[in-house]
């Protein structure tokens, strides 16, 4: 009776919020959109009182907020009337570019070759293997679309094999919540072992081929204690560590040797670093470095030493060696000294040779080293702009090296690079139906921002695209976390290329595309580069005629998202169209509830409200905080219910607010998934409609319904 009544009310609810969205027979009303209903609170932080008029909205709980979000949704639908046809359309287009039935590059991994592949009309990867050899019968390890069935939403997290192969630990997630379960599956057998915790992070297998470590989260979704699990033991499991500093997350892995667990203990802005033997597992973690704040350093092994890469000299980092017998920084010897100019991102340490994974002047590199001689060298690359990525490497002795490579205009590619002959063997190119390389170009430009720093930005567009201000483009940008934005591939964005738009990305300060220094000028007190490096780098666009403010889409999610609502209020002229996806808008009310997952670990990246001169600057730019009574331009918020990342509350809140200031009559639509979390629907073809969305939402907005062979004049 009770689940009865709140349907019930569920249903009154959103018909009530819906009343005002119906449409007269008069077909050019408009449709309305629905208001929230305001509930004030006084929230007073150091002398400075906001009033909160949609806070009640975080309440998860309350079938109001469903029946708001619902209302929202019909709006959204009704928005969208009559662009079905174009939705299809678009999703058809999309489909297209897409091989549907297809499968990755096998790797290989003790005795065994792994590999994942897609059906046509299945939602998720099967997972599979082979033993020895290619030609041997195929194992499926899991199919996610199995594991998938009777739930509207399926995710796995984290997948390893024991050292004799026979087991298969694996969690996953149905909720988008982002809150894995951790299972043991026998794969002699196919039958399912144990279902090891809830709220799992990272794992790993000891060598014993029984014992499992794992982290799992608190109620904040920090990972912060590490267990120690035996498999058919029926003990409780053993808590070998827990991280009482709130800022510090934990994770555990198995270095590529196999020798050594790794417990890594980090901040954002420090770290610190155990191992344990991986053929004693029931010994004790032991301590490489004791932290120091604003000190990160990550290790690896290789023979009797550490390879160690430390910002103690630099923000760019340098690489180290110490003895394993006593790894403390009192034993580091240079390798690699620090250089300003060169990131030294990670490292792919093997037998016989390591691979510095760098980043100079935008781009990445891949280079070399040869440990008995030091020679050293990089892998060279084809286009002056591009993204290149280490692969499937899970050999520790072997003279080959899979990366990844691709660019705006070539499809992503799988290379083995054998070491000693400096040669580069291609093994599979995605398959790209329909797509003609030959007609699409890219570049790198570079634009000034007002404090003269010159800002990179990515761009494609088709080979008959003009600089004459007459096409429309969509840019976006992310700018935190020192997160590099890569130059790739993506045929979702064909449909739009190909119906004349240029596509582009802004590489902005607070990412980390020109090293840790670009990283560092985004971040705390010098947060707003990031809003005017996007501003500065979109006018630029404007000024050399790749388009005008009236064709100018911009689109960011998550703290792309916090871009969006920054830049909107700051420059609401500048641009026709925001996308702003599961968007981080409510700033100073997220950052002052340590509760909230993220929070207390973000101060090092956004700043600590709890303290008076960082409460101020958060509070200059939150854009929740600072809309204003003013014109905006057309804009579309995204979100998901179950998102973890950034709660759902603050687009909404953020719509709900934006609805009682701007002075236009232009579209603000808040479209919510009920099903999904932070990246929205998790099958390939649910998450391909979301797109096809919002693309019809973009194109009959600017008036450019018609298909693309027209628009593109072909």
């Amino acid at each position: 009776m009770k689940s009865t009544a709140i349907f019930l009310f569920l249903v009154f609810m959103t018909a009530s919020l819906t009343s005002t969205l119906a449409v007269s027979a008069d077909k050019t009303e408009a449709p309305k959109p629905p208001i929230a209903k305001v509930v004030p609170k006084d929230v007073t932080v150091h002398g400075d009182t906001r009033i909160d008029n949609y806070f009640w909205l975080r309440d998860k709980q309350n079938p109001e907020v469903a029946a708001y979000l619902n209302a929202e949704n019909s709006y959204a639908d009704a928005v969208m009337n009559g662009t079905a046809a174009l939705q299809e359309s678009l999703y058809k287009e999309l489909l297209g570019h897409i091989k549907q039935t297809d499968v990755q590059v096998p790797y290989r991994e003790g005795g065994y070759w792994y590999y994942s592949r897609t059906e046509e009309g299945k939602q998720y990867p099967i997972y599979c293997r082979k033993a020895g050899s290619l030609e041997a019968p195929e194992q499926i390890t899991v199919d996610v679309n199995e594991l998938a069935k009777g739930e509207k939403f399926m995710a796995v997290g984290a997948m390893h094999v024991s050292d004799d192969a026979h087991l298969l630990a694996y969690s996953t997630d149905n909720t988008g919540f982002r809150q894995y379960k951790l299972h043991v599956k026998d794969l002699r057998t196919g039958a399912l072992v144990e279902d090891v915790a809830e709220k799992v992070g990272s794992a790993a297998w000891a060598a014993d081929n029984k014992t499992l470590f794992y982290t799992v989260e608190d109620s904040a979704k920090r990972h912060y204690r590490l267990y120690r699990h035996v498999l058919g033991s029926g003990k409780s499991d053993d808590l070998i560590y827990e991280e009482k500093d709130e800022r510090f997350n934990v994770g555990v892995q198995r270095t590529r040797s196999r020798k050594y667990i790794l417990l890594e203990i980090g901040s954002h802005t420090t770290s610190e670093m155990r191992f344990l033997p991986a053929d004693r597992p029931a010994g004790e973690f032991q301590l490489i470095n004791p932290r120091r704040q604003e000190h990160e350093y990550y290790v690896d092994d290789h023979g009797d030493q550490f390879l160690i890469r430390t910002n103690d000299k630099g923000r760019n980092f340098r690489l180290v060696t110490a003895p394993i017998s006593d790894p403390g920084e009192k034993n580091w010897k240079e390798l690699v000294p620090h250089r300003p100019a060169v990131m030294l991102s990670n490292i792919d340490v093997f037998q016989d040779f390591y691979v510095r994974v760098e980043r100079e002047n935008a781009l990445p590199h891949l280079t070399i080293v040869d440990f008995k001689t030091g020679a050293t060298h990089r892998i060279d690359f084809p286009e002056p702009v591009y993204s290149a990525f280490p692969n499937n490497n899970r050999e520790y002795d072997t003279k080959l090296y899979r990366y990844s490579y691709q660019s705006m205009v070539t499809p992503n590619s799988v290379f083995d690079y054998d070491v000693e002959k400096r040669t580069s063997k291609l093994l599979k190119q995605v398959e790209v139906p329909g797509y003609d390389p030959a007609k699409y170009k890219s570049e790198r430009l570079w634009a000034t921002a007002r404090d003269g720093t010159r800002i990179p930005i990515s761009i494609v567009y088709r080979e008959d695209f003009q600089t004459n201000g007459a096409h429309p483009m969509f840019l976006t940008g992310y700018g935190s976390y020192g997160i590099s934005i890569p130059v790739t591939f993506n045929s979702n964005m064909l449909p739009l290329l190909d119906r004349g738009f240029a596509y582009a990305v802004a590489h902005i300060r607070g990412g980390g595309d020109m090293g840790k220094s670009w990283h560092d000028a985004g971040k705390m007190f010098h947060k707003k580069n990031t809003f005017s490096d996007f501003i500065d780098s979109a006018e630029y666009l404007v000024a050399n005629k790749y388009t005008s403010k009236e064709s100018l889409v911009v689109q960011g999610g998550s703290a792309g998202g916090l871009l969006m609502g920054a830049v909107t209020n700051m420059r609401p002229d500048l641009f026709r169209i925001v996308i702003a996806k599961v968007p981080f808008v409510d700033v100073v009310n997220t950052m002052l509830d340590a509760s909230l997952p993220l929070t207390v670990g973000e101060y090092e990246e956004w700043g600590n409200p709890n303290k008076p001169d960082e409460y101020k600057y958060i509070r200059s730019y939150s854009p929740y905080d600072n809309l204003e009574k003013k014109a905006y331009p057309t804009i579309l918020v995204k979100t998901s219910f179950n998102d973890s990342q950034v709660m759902y509350h603050e687009p909404a809140k953020y719509v709900a607010r934006l609805r009682t200031l701007k002075t236009d009559s232009n579209p603000l639509v808040l479209k919510t998934n009920m099903a999904a979390g932070h990246g929205g629907a998790s099958g390939r073809y649910d998450y391909l409609k979301e797109i096809a969305f919002d693309y019809a939402f973009v194109l009959s907005q600017m008036g450019m319904e018609k298909p693309a062979a027209v628009q593109a004049g072909k």
